[in-house]
């Protein structure tokens, strides 16, 4: 018997709870996921007011274009294989994925071979840009596919599958994403102040 079975056998279950517990703790901190301050996009220029999970996984970074003050939550994929910019100020949710390729025919042709082939020479592989304009929100969960163009102002709910271009100012939800409102009339009602009037236009002027 090891020593580690052993003291396991004498150690009384409150003693054993509270390791336990202090251990969960100490796992749980290191491995919380964190916001990162600032970003420097794939032109190299630097964005101070981005933030950016830790978490967050970018395939091609270098086809990866991030306007200032965006926000990009936990555990979301943006992949830039074919391109993706996203517009500033616009909220990306947690768990979302925005893809501007597929493999899903490649995979069937290719076979066994498919790892042998680069990227860019494979047949039934899909790659299209995504274009996500400024103060856009994608909820959590949402997945947008390749080749599909987010107008400015508009809102993307959460779990939402979009396999087409979303207008400006629309309000999409659904798989497939259908347009279901307008983002405008939601916002009306607080634009009584004249504050949040003057700010509310001053992104739509740039």
């Amino acid at each position: 018997m090891s020593i580690i079975k052993g003291l396991r056998k004498i150690t009384p279950i409150p003693v054993k709870r509270f390791v336990r517990a202090k251990l969960n703790h100490l796992i749980g901190t290191i491995k919380a996921p964190r916001m990162v301050w600032g970003y420097r996009d794939s032109t190299g220029v630097w964005r101070p007011r981005t933030r950016i999970s830790d978490t967050v996984f970018m395939y091609h970074p270098e086809r990866i274009r991030i306007r200032d003050n965006v926000f990009v939550w936990h555990y979301t994929i943006l992949d830039g294989t074919g391109e993706l910019e996203i517009g500033e100020g616009s909220q990306i949710g947690a768990w979302v994925g925005i893809f501007t390729h597929s493999s899903h025919i490649a995979i069937r042709i290719y076979g066994n071979h498919y790892q042998e082939v680069p990227e860019q020479q494979k047949k039934g592989y899909p790659v299209s840009s995504v274009k996500i304009g400024k103060y856009v929100f994608i909820g959590a969960g949402a997945k947008i596919l390749p080749g599909v163009t987010i107008g400015n102002g508009a809102l993307v709910a959460a779990g939402s599958i979009v396999s087409k271009d979303v207008g400006e100012f629309e309000i999409v939800s659904g798989n497939p994403a259908e347009v279901i409102g307008d983002t405008r009339r939601l916002d009306k009602r607080y634009l009584k102040d004249p504050q949040l009037m003057e700010w509310y236009n001053e992104w739509q002027k740039k």
